[in-house]
């Protein structure tokens, strides 16, 4: 059973979301502090597991392939920087096939969860968005951190709107961490 795991979303959070979205590693582009922040992670052991919905392929924006390309020139480049990802889980569904791997929905979650053997009580769930959020909370995630970063700031708002906010809220990735690091789960 995997203990200190974290779930980070990735547009948004470690990379820079685009509206037109992220297509290719061309238009990939780290944040800052992104690079430190899974290092961090990695070197305090956590396991690091992405949550990503990518609904360009679903759209035929982009082949399978070349999200994998994406993914693991961005595992590489982390791994280059000290950090791991353990595995990434990504969802290539459109939002109208109301699929149950969609975030908010948790069913990637609950598959990293089967495949890991997690204890999701005592995991984080980072993310930029309110889907992200909603799907921490739809898992049973044991903190749900949103950062301000990507579209943090209006998740903010409409959380807050709602009575729901996040567990914390953090400046970007970096800050989350440190944050994690200083509020460990029981």
């Amino acid at each position: 059973m995997l203990e200190k795991v974290v779930f980070l979303d990735r547009d948004g959070v470690i990379n820079r979301d685009s509206p037109d979205y992220v297509k290719t590693w061309e238009e990939f582009e780290f944040l800052p502090g992104s690079l430190d922040a899974i290092s961090l992670l990695t070197r305090n052991s956590f396991t690091i597991l992405i949550i990503t919905n990518q609904s360009i392929i679903g759209r035929g924006m982009i082949a399978p392939e070349t999200l994998a390309r994406t993914h693991r020139l961005m595992s590489e480049t982390i791994a280059a920087h000290g950090g791991k990802i353990e595995e990434i889980f990504f969802c290539p569904h459109t939002p109208e096939e109301k699929c149950m791997c969609r975030k908010p929905a948790p069913g990637l979650v609950f598959k990293a969860r089967d495949r890991h053997g997690i204890d999701l009580s005592h995991t984080f769930f980072i993310g930029d968005s309110v889907k992200d959020i909603e799907c921490a909370r739809n898992a049973g995630c044991g903190r749900s951190i949103l950062v301000k970063t990507g579209n943090g700031q209006a998740a903010a708002k409409t959380l807050s709107d709602r009575g729901t906010p996040p567990d914390y809220l953090a400046d970007n990735l970096l800050d989350a961490v440190n944050r994690m690091l200083r509020s460990p789960l029981p």
